[in-house]
């Protein structure tokens, strides 16, 4: 699979003025919240159509409709959550699960503590995370999520660094990832260069 860096003008605006240090924790989860829809648009860009019957008050025609696809959002916690509204207001019946899952400060690896996904297993999962650092915690969420019977995942991140890329792509090449920017590497302590620091704290206000 591939990876999709979704360099439209108004993500990439939004995206600059995320990365500033003097953006206000309202500002930040509402510009997030607003990319997490501006890139559900290129995560559903192939979804299929149908052709539909309907009545508009002049006549009546054929329009096209999403054809059947079935789609669970699913936040890796907690900075997951802050994708979560802007693709739910762009797919409001979707479905949404849950996965708990932390960096351990000392040896940057995830720990796992919270699995929660709703029934029907063809769904097709968009797993969103803002930033794909070392890429472990999307690699043990993939993972999860394959165990559990989903084929078709796809993963949705705002910011990534090669390393994290790499992992994804190797251990799960069958992934295709989105992101509104491939920055350049991660530092000493594994945080995404220029990044926009730790995202959970910037949209709960924790730090």
């Amino acid at each position: 699979m591939a990876i999709h860096i979704i360099n439209h003008p108004m993500v990439q605006h939004k995206l600059t003025i995320l990365r500033k240090k003097e953006t206000s924790t309202r500002e930040f989860r509402e510009l997030l919240k607003e990319i997490g829809m501006l890139m559900g648009y290129d995560v559903t860009r192939d979804f299929p159509l149908q052709d539909v019957e309907i009545e508009t008050p002049v006549c009546k025609t054929t329009a096209k409709q999403i054809a059947g696809r079935k789609v669970v959002v699913v936040p890796i916690l907690r900075a997951g959550l802050g994708m979560v509204d802007g693709l739910m207001m762009l797919i409001p019946s979707a479905r949404m699960g849950h996965i708990g899952m932390y960096r351990d400060e000392t040896t940057h690896e995830p720990v796992f503590y919270y699995y929660k996904m709703p029934k029907g297993r063809e769904r097709m999962v968009i797993l969103t995370d803002p930033m794909l650092a070392t890429g472990g915690s999307a690699c043990d969420a993939v993972r999860r999520l394959k165990e559990d019977g989903y084929k078709n995942i796809r993963m949705m991140c705002l910011v990534a660094a090669p390393e994290g890329v790499k992992r994804l792509q190797t251990e799960h090449p069958d992934v295709d990832i989105y992101t509104a920017s491939l920055d350049q590497c991660l530092n000493e302590d594994a945080y995404i260069v220029p990044g926009l620091g730790d995202c959970g704290d910037r949209i709960f206000g924790t730090k």
